[in-house]
């Protein structure tokens, strides 16, 4: 058995195509399938299934898209409620992908239809694809299908995970769908890339939780906020989301155009390096950096299905973004691919100054603030003394409680922090943006509180 495996790292996520050489399937993958497409091609194999472990929260699938080009059986939960075709998927299913068998197991927890694949090759067990149930130390988190059923899945994700790591070999490679920095995670995700089920009996919350009750009360604990448009993800996934179409033309605005958009309060987002919008940004766009939390940031925190108009150095960095932003179904994307350079002179410039926690300890200007835009628990667990916190995606609604006054605003490593500076920036705001790892505060002589 061989396994690829296709990265995601903007959403934490991992797809998988699973093969013997000539035959093989593929396990939850996201809706940009040529990139799947380009690894089946390489290998030489025939896909016979596409396997949806659960309808996904966090990310638009392909696996409609693509079992109709390679013509595979497309495999979804049968009591998943879908409005496209699909075979349905039983607890104790089997299917038979060359030298390979994949049975099914019904793992609720992460999602109240939940299905596991195990692998085998010879008759012996090889692997097992986890979806959101049992992930590299710990599971998929339990609250996103609703709060009323928050504590009944967390006990079935107990008992699921407990099952697979007592039904499956100790050598059972695990191969989870989340976990990499998604917050389809629950508290406690282990750093490892790779594990099997012997790791996971040791390591996993599932496993050296005392019992059941005190399992429940760390992952529900553990439970802090997600992206919004979390919310649009299950119900498009249940229609079957359109295919991704890698469009070569662009169409362009016009600085004119983009002057319209501002003045509207048009959402315009700068993707370029965070420093060198602080430097100088046309007035009124948002910096958001093409970096690995651009989809998920601009999904949080813009209104989810609104018109998006993208600034960008150039038509590459452009695609880059329509692909990472396609991931999430935002699709309505204006483009001005000659960026802050080509409208700079025609358009209004802003900009604000940049500096680190060492140049925070050196003082702050006389009526100035320090402002946190962590999430509550990350203040919590140790925050600058009189700082004040607002996370990042209560800023915008929250502007109206800030008074007139200079902000210096971090996070922990800088990219949220540049993102509510621009915010700051673009409602009128004094702004200083610490960019800076919230781990050098101490070293600097900043007092920390919890």
């Amino acid at each position: 058995m061989q396994v690829v495996v296709v990265e995601t790292p903007e959403l934490g996520d991992r797809s998988y195509l699973v093969h013997d050489g000539s035959y093989g399937f593929v396990v939850d993958p996201q809706r940009d399938v040529d990139r799947l497409l380009d690894r089946i091609v390489s290998a030489g194999v025939r896909i016979t299934h596409v396997f949806e472990t659960h309808i996904h929260n966090d990310y638009l699938s392909g696996g409609l898209t693509l079992a109709n080009l390679v013509g595979a059986e497309y495999c979804v939960a049968a009591a998943d409620s879908v409005e496209f075709p699909r075979r349905p998927v039983l607890d104790g299913d089997d299917f038979e992908s060359g030298t390979l068998t994949v049975s099914a197991l019904h793992t609720p927890g992460h999602t109240p239809n939940h299905i596991s694949y195990a692998v085998t090759e010879a008759g012996r067990s090889v692997a097992v694809l986890t979806g959101g149930s049992l992930l590299y130390g710990t599971v998929g988190r339990t609250d996103l299908i609703d709060p009323a059923l928050t504590d009944t899945l967390t006990r079935d994700q107990y008992r699921s995970a407990r099952r697979l790591m007592a039904d499956l070999p100790p050598w059972t490679r695990v191969l989870p769908t989340h976990g990499f920095g998604s917050f389809c995670a629950s508290v406690g995700t282990s750093s490892a890339g790779a594990g099997d089920i012997a790791s996971e009996l040791a390591q996993n919350l599932a496993a050296t939780s005392l019992d059941e009750t005190s399992f429940v009360a760390a992952v529900i604990a553990g439970l802090g906020p997600y992206p919004s448009y979390y919310a649009h993800m299950a119900p498009l996934n249940r229609i079957g989301p359109t295919p991704f179409a890698e469009i070569a033309e662009i169409s362009e605005l016009d600085s004119e155009a983009l002057c319209r958009r501002l003045q509207g309060d048009a959402w315009v987002i700068d993707t370029r390096p965070r420093r060198d919008f602080a430097t100088a940004h046309l007035k009124g766009t948002v910096g958001m950096e093409l970096a690995t939390s651009f989809s998920t940031y601009v999904g949080w925190l813009s209104p989810f299905g609104s018109s998006l108009t993208l600034l960008t150095e150039g038509p590459a960095d452009f695609r880059t973004a329509r692909r990472a932003l396609s991931r999430i179904g935002l699709d309505k994307l204006e483009a001005s691919t000659i960026g802050f350079t080509g409208n700079s002179a025609l358009l209004e410039v802003s900009g604000y100054p940049v500096t680190d926690f060492d140049g925070l300890a050196r003082g702050l200007p006389e009526g100035a603030a320090v402002l946190d835009v962590r999430q509550a628990e990350e203040w919590r667990a140790g925050h600058l003394a009189g700082s004040r916190n607002i996370p990042i995606q209560e800023l915008s609604q929250r502007m109206d409680e800030l008074p007139n006054q200079e902000f210096w605003v971090h996070c922990g490593v800088g990219y949220r922090a540049s993102v509510a500076a621009s915010l700051l920036d673009r409602s009128g705001h004094s702004v200083v943006l610490v960019d800076d790892d919230f781990s050098n505060a101490e070293a600097a002589g900043l007092p920390i509180e919890n």
